[in-house]
C-alpha cells in the first residue's frame, strides 16, 4: 500500500464528481436518500467547494492509481471537519481510508479537533471511525425512515476539549 495525497484543483471537479457518484451510489439504492446523498450532487457543488477558502479537497491515490478523495473543512480554532471521504467500491475494505486519516493528521498538525458524520446503519464506517480514535457526540439526525446520521468528533489531546 502507498497512499498519496494530492491537493486537487478546478480541472479535478470532474474526476472527484464522477468518483464521488461512484462510491455513494449503492448507498443512495440502499436508503433512497435523494436530497442528502452525495451521489446526487451535481458537478457545480463540488466547483463551489473547491473555490472555498477553508476548503481542502484531496485525490487519494495508491501507487499513482486514483482511488478515491477527501474534502477537509477548516472551521477555525484549530478544529476541522471530513466531508465527504470516500473510496472508490473496488479500493473498499483495504485499509486505505485508515492510511488517509493518519495523513491528514500529520498534514494538519496544528488540529485540536476534528469532527464528521457518518450513516448510523453503515456499522463498518462506525468501526472504522471508533478504531480511529473518533468518539460519539450524541448528536444524530434522522434524514428518512430508512437512515441516520450520526456525528463524530475527536480531541487529540482530552485536556483541549473545546
Amino acid at each position: 500500500m502507498n497512499i498519496s495525497l494530492t491537493k486537487a484543483e478546478l480541472k479535478d471537479a470532474e474526476t472527484i464528481h464522477v468518483m464521488q457518484t461512484n462510491s455513494f451510489m449503492p448507498l443512495l439504492e440502499k436508503y433512497q436518500d435523494f436530497e442528502t446523498s452525495p451521489a446526487n450532487e451535481p458537478i457545480e457543488k463540488i466547483v463551489t467547494r473547491l473555490n472555498q477558502s477553508f476548503t481542502d479537497y484531496y485525490v487519494i491515490k495508491n501507487d499513482g492509481v486514483t482511488v478515491g478523495a477527501i474534502r477537509i473543512i477548516k472551521m477555525g480554532d484549530q478544529r476541522y471537519r471530513v466531508s465527504p471521504i470516500f473510496i472508490l467500491p473496488e479500493y473498499q475494505g483495504k485499509g486505505f481510508a485508515q492510511k488517509v486519516f493518519e495523513i491528514i493528521e500529520r498534514v494538519y498538525c496544528d488540529a485540536r479537533a476534528w469532527e464528521l458524520d457518518t450513516l448510523l446503519q453503515e456499522k463498518g464506517n462506525c468501526h472504522l471511525y471508533e478504531k480511529l480514535g473518533y468518539k460519539r457526540t450524541g448528536k444524530m439526525e434522522t434524514i428518512n425512515r430508512k437512515m441516520t446520521l450520526v456525528f463524530y468528533e475527536k480531541y487529540l489531546t482530552p485536556s483541549q476539549e473545546i
